[in-house]
């Protein structure tokens, strides 16, 4: 192997090792990369790409759909993903569900390619009306863009589902271990993006504590995993 090749490979262990070594403080929420830069930017194109794999690698839609499956009533009287991003997400559920009502609601225009049974809600959930009672919240690597009484003000969308399906980024040393043995293979978006996320993200107990969920009305449980992602499903007593 030539010698520029052990060089790269030294120095992409040795970010690999740092990262995995820093100590997990409080979460840290700052903005990231792909937030800020046009839907059609070619950088936010590539990174959203590199997402879809990520979104493969964790499970995380897998996990979604697998859970929301076994509450097949609750699930009939309607669907809603908070953050729906590119609509792959909800569309699978329509999928799974062809009867139900889904519902998404995200900042960015409906893809080109969004089933035609989603119903899709462009705008800002903290000030969208609260959906009618019943049925499942879902939010996929969401929650951790928010901090404080943000996340507090989410409590107002949850009192009327049954069940709420929460997908996030652990913040753990091993997810930032795993990300940078990534870093050839992604974009400067997404290496800056990957990390802020991890940082942003919760440690056991932080998701129902942030959002006060009660767990004499909820019946609650917690998960996380060694690809990164931390799991919370909430349904009502």
């Amino acid at each position: 192997m030539p010698a520029s090749h052990h060089g790269k490979s030294y120095a992409l262990w040795e970010t690999a090792r740092q990262l995995a070594c820093t100590p997990v403080t409080k979460r840290v929420v700052i903005p990231e990369l792909l937030d800020h830069l046009p839907h059609d930017d070619p950088e936010a194109q590539r990174s959203r790409r590199d997402l879809r794999r990520i979104n493969l690698l964790m499970g995380n839609e897998h996990w979604v759909c697998r859970t929301v499956r076994r509450f097949p009533e609750a699930a009939g009287r309607g669907i809603v993903e908070i953050g729906a991003g590119e609509g792959i997400l909800c569309g699978k559920l329509t999928r799974l569900f062809p009867h139900a009502a889904v519902t998404a609601y995200d900042l960015a225009p409906a893809p080109g390619d969004l089933d035609l049974r989603v119903e899709w809600r462009r705008g800002d959930v903290f000030v969208a009306p609260v959906p009618k009672p019943g049925g499942v919240l879902v939010a996929s690597l969401f929650l951790h863009h928010f901090e404080g009484d943000s996340l507090t003000a989410l409590a107002h969308w949850f009192r009327n589902f049954e069940v709420l399906v929460f997908n996030e980024p652990d913040r753990a040393r091993l997810p930032h271990f795993l990300g940078a043995l990534m870093h050839p293979w992604i974009n400067r978006v997404t290496r800056h993006d990957m990390h802020v996320s991890i940082r942003a993200g919760f440690a056991a107990g932080e998701i129902t504590g942030l959002l006060g969920l009660d767990p004499g009305r909820w019946q609650i449980r917690e998960t996380s995993t060694w690809r990164g992602a931390r799991r919370v499903l909430a349904s009502r007593h």
